[in-house]
Order: structure tokens, then sequence, then C-alpha cells
């Protein structure tokens, strides 16, 4: 007897609808046809067999509808919840600064050292957070993931409670371990909820929550230490690091019933385990979801197939990341000893730069979500960069010309305030749909590599130029370093544009020459795991091998192949790099100094 479908089983008629578009069921012989009668067992195909059932009335669709909407909302509240505890935990430090070199003895190189570990792993773990998310799910990855943040947060603690410099430093090795898989999974998990319901404005309010800790993390830090003493901003943070991994635990224990209610893509995690039961009852239909799901899973060395479009934007990403991620741990010192101001009141300026997220980030999204037909990213990552540069510019100036830091922060905190969102939206409009966790990965190391090797030069930098100007002029060399690598960055973003025009345009022409339709027939256009997810509309590519695949992309591919192998290779040597300065650095500053003390 024939199945009947049940409406609301989201993974069932998922992998129906794959096993109806797949190739996969060639691979069966004459006797395991879908041609052929029907069989005691159940049929492969039950979508094929079953008649089309009737529409639904207006007012069903709406409650359907409205239904899937809330649970798409608390999916979303259960990601943003994820990174609540690591963004906190995460700018804690920087108000700090002064506090714990007058009570530890560390200088601008230590405390750089405490930063730079923070960052080291990341130059490596969104990689693996990305293939994990990728193979092992979502779920999996990111409670390992808050798991681990939790750990580093505590030894942050601890370290601090006992005054050691070196235990603090390895809590945040360890938080670093986690903090960036963390990020690409939540990001991995609102793709996957809202690829087609407003993914930018989705995308803002997820990095919102995190960038809101961050703030509230810079502007109650030192006021936590005047009033509940120095340890209170560890405290905090690693209560709230405990809290994201309740939610966690949460969100793992729903997570079917979110994924089958919300209708969200399923990973090939989810597509195994529909195989694994249906192979109790068909073995050739339950060997056939395997492929598929086979098929969804990345391996890092296809990473190099992603042509130079995107390693142009892993250049920008690198770029980001020296110019974003240290100033911002870094402003309340600069403001301090440039412009002569007392701990707080620098404190309380520099918290500034991270609080125009909370308003851009919403706004940034719903302009890409609204203007599609426009290269809109490109557009708001010119207009980001020329902000921080402004930004630069001004605290380079001489302060007697300047007198005030304000102009620089609002200027920063501006530009800043949804660069950040835009790196993440730009990689579905650049990548296959199969590779977008492995490419937020990639986005994520490279970033943290360029933040992790600057980090460490800014922090020798101002220790060798503070022996020559203690009046505080000593800022002026790293100001100057921000603003030339601010304008290689704007340079950059440029030459990502046009490579991005030059990539699309024989594309159109070979699509207005041809008749062939480059959709796979009976394959949603949202499920074909090799189209890009926010590409412009009209464009389409085939995940088989159509005649305008042939004719344009497969002649460029072994070049572009070649130089991505090149890419790759420099990238891997910049993450080697960073590891081989900080510990060069963190030997001669922690481990000598300490036995020269001695």
């Amino acid at each position: 007897m024939l199945r009947t479908l049940e409406p609301n089983d989201h993974r069932r008629s998922s992998c129906d609808e794959m096993l109806t578009s797949s190739d996969e069921l060639a691979f069966l012989s004459d006797s395991d046809s879908l041609s052929d009668a029907p069989r005691a067992c159940e049929p492969p195909n039950p979508v094929l067999r079953e008649p089309s059932p009737s529409p639904r009335p207006a007012r069903s669709r709406t409650n359907v509808n409205r239904r899937a909407f809330l649970i798409r909302s608390l999916a979303l509240c259960c990601a943003c919840a994820l990174s609540v505890g690591s963004h906190y935990a995460s700018y804690v430090l920087g108000p700090l600064k002064s506090r714990i070199s007058r009570d530890l003895g560390t200088g601008h190189a230590e405390y750089s050292l405490l930063i730079s570990a923070l960052s080291l792993n990341s130059t490596w773990t969104p990689l693996v957070g990305g293939l994990l998310a990728g193979t092992l799910g979502t779920t999996f990855t990111s409670i390992l993931a808050t798991g681990v943040v939790f750990l580093g947060t505590a030894f942050l603690l601890l370290g601090d409670i006992w005054g050691n410099v070196r235990m603090m430093a390895a809590g945040l090795f360890i938080f670093g371990l986690g903090v960036s898989p963390l990020a690409v999974v939540q990001e991995t998990i609102i793709v996957r909820f809202f690829k087609s319901h407003g993914l930018g404005v989705s995308m803002a309010f997820g990095l919102v929550a995190g960038k809101g800790a961050s703030f509230i993390s810079a502007r109650t830090s030192y006021p936590l230490t005047e009033h509940f003493g120095p340890r209170a901003p560890f405290y905090v943070a690693t209560f709230l690091a405990g809290m994201s991994v309740v939610v966690n635990l949460a969100y793992i224990f729903a997570s079917r019933w979110l994924i089958d209610g919300a209708g969200a893509e399923l990973e090939a995690i989810d597509i195994n385990e529909e195989a694994q039961r249906r192979s109790v009852i068909n073995v050739s239909e339950a060997q056939a979801l395997e492929k598929v799901a086979a098929k969804r899973r990345v391996h890092l060395r296809e990473i190099t197939k992603l042509g130079d479009v995107f390693w142009a934007y892993i250049a920008v990403n690198i770029l980001c990341g020296t110019i974003w991620a240290p100033f911002t741990h870094l402003a309340a010192n600069i403001i301090e000893l440039r412009y002569h101001m007392s701990e707080k009141d620098a404190a309380n300026t520099a918290s500034y730069v991270l609080i125009g997220s909370i308003f851009l980030y919403p706004m940034c999204g719903y302009l890409v979500d609204r203007f599609k037909r426009r290269p809109m990213v490109i557009m708001l990552l010119l207009l980001s960069s020329f902000s921080t540069l402004g930004a630069y510019v001004w605290l380079a100036l001489p302060p007697t010309w300047t007198l005030t830091a304000k102009p620089a922060i609002a200027a920063f905190g501006f530009g800043h305030g949804f660069s950040p969102l835009l790196l993440v939206l730009l990689v579905p409009k650049i990548v296959p749909l199969k590779f977008i966790s492995t490419a937020l990965g990639a986005h994520k190391s490279l970033e943290q590599t360029g933040a992790t090797i600057f980090q460490t030069l800014s922090g020798l930098m101002m220790d060798n130029a503070k022996e020559s100007h203690p009046d505080g002029s000593s800022t002026q060399e790293i100001m100057n370093t921000f603003l030339v690598l601010n304008a290689v960055q704007m340079l950059t973003i440029l030459g990502v544009a046009y490579l991005q025009r030059m990539k699309t345009a024989p594309s159109r022409t070979a699509r207005r020459g041809s008749s062939v339709s480059t959709v796979r027939p009976g394959l949603p256009e949202s499920s074909d795991p090799m189209r890009p997810l926010l590409e412009e509309p009209g464009r389409r590519y085939s995940s088989t091998d159509s005649r305008i695949r042939n004719s344009v992309d497969v002649e460029i591919s072994k070049k572009e192949m070649r130089r991505g192998y090149v890419c790759a290779a420099i990238c891997a040597g910049l993450i080697l790099c960073a590891w081989l300065l900080f510990l060069g650095t963190a030997w001669f500053k922690l481990v000598m100094k300490k036995s020269q003390r001695h």
C-alpha cells in the first residue's frame, strides 16, 4: 500500500524532492528501476506515484506561513543567543588595559599578546568549523564551540584572580579555539533558515546580538571594576558564556522541530539520517540519498576552485582584519595617550566605536534585501572604507589641531558599524550554495589572521616608540600605519568589484546566445547546491555540464585553479607567520622577561 505523505514532514518531502530531481537513481539495476511495477516495499519516489494534493484554502496557507515565521523567529533568537557570551568576553579587556598593565606589570607588547592569543586560533579554526558544520551538522559543531568558549572564559577568570598573565593568555588561547567556529555556525544556521526569507535583515539581527554584547562589554567593564571590584567583568563574561551553552542545548533538543516547522534547508547529516530510516524499507532509495548527501559535503581542497573573485574577497578580509579589530582593542589606550585623558574618560569615549552596529546592521540588511539588482554590497563597503579612512586621517593629525577624538570615533563607529555584515552577505553572492559554510570559515580565518599579525606588531611598535616618545606621541606611527592599510583596503574593494564585473560579463553574453535552460529540470532553483544563493536575478548556473558552462567556465577554470593553489599557499603562509610571530613574541616578552626578573 502506498504511503501518504504527511504535509508537515519536511525531511521526508525534501528528500523525496531530491530523489525526484537527482541523477543518483541511475545506478539502480533494472530489477530495482523506478519504472518497475509496485513492490511490497515502499516505492523510492512516492511523490511521482501519488496524485497532487488539492490546493489548501487561503486561510490554511496563511496559518502555515504564520507558524513557519514564528518558528524561524525562534530559531533566530537561539542563533543570536549563541554568541552573546563570546562577544562579551572578547571585548572585556579593551577598557581594562591600563588597569591590567598597572596591576600585573604588563607593557604594550604583553597586552597585545593577550589580545593576539584571543585571535591566534581563529586563524585556522573557522575553516575547521566550516568543514565540521558541513559534515557533522551545525548542532554538533555549535555545542562543541560554545563549550570551548565557556572553558576558555573560566581560565581567563582564574588567571585574573591569581594574577597570572600566562594563565590569562592560556584562557584566551582556549577561548579562541571556539569563538570563530561559533560565529561560522551562527551564520550558517541563519542562512539555513532564512535563505529565501529576508536573509539580509535576519543576518543583521544575528550580528547585532553579538555587537550589542561587545558594546555593553566595552561600556560596562570599567564601571563594573569600580563598583564591584576588578574581577566583576570576568565573572559576568563567564556567566554569559555559560548561558550560551544552556541556550545551545535547548536549540539542539528542539532542532528537529524547528527544521521541520520552518522548512529549513537540510544538511548532509539530516539526509544521512533520513537515508538510514529508509534503509529498512528500501535499500536502493537509501543508497541514492547517501550519494546526494555525499555531494553536499565539502573537502578543503575544493576551496581552490572558487575563482579569482573569491581570493580577491579574501584579500579584503585580511586587510579588514588589520584595520578593524586591533583598533577596537587599542582605541581606549590610544585616546588616553594621544589626548592625555583619564582612563575612565578614554574608555567611555572608545566604547562608542561599537555602538553603530546595533542600529546600522538592520538598516544595512534592509538595503541589501531591497536593492538586489544593484551592487549594493560593494557600494556600502566603499562607503565604510571611506568613513574609517576619515577616522584614521583625523587621529593621524596632530592632537593640538584636532583637540578631541570624538569625530574620529564617530566616523569609525559608522564605517565599522555595518561593514562586518557586508563581508558575510558577500559570500553567498560569489560562491555556490554548498560552499557557504566553508567560505564563511575562510572569511573568518583570514580576517583573524590579519588581526593577529597586526595586533602583535602594533604592541611592539608602541613599546619601541614609547622609549623615545614618553609624552604620548608614541601613537603616531601606529596611526600612520592604520591610515596606509585602510587606503590599500579601499583599492582592494575596487579590485573585487572589477573582477566580479569581468566574470559576469561573458556569462551574460553566453546566456543571451543560448536557448538551453541551465537549471536542472525538476529542481527548484534555491535547492541547487552549485548555484550562488544571492546571485542577481536572471543569473543561473547549472550543476551539470551545460553548454554554457562548457563554453565559458571550463576554459578559464584551469587558470583560475592554478591561481587558486597559489593564493591558498599564500594564505597558509600568512597563518604560519601569525603563529610564528605570536610564539616568538610570547617567548621573549613573557618567558624571557620573567626569567630576567628572577
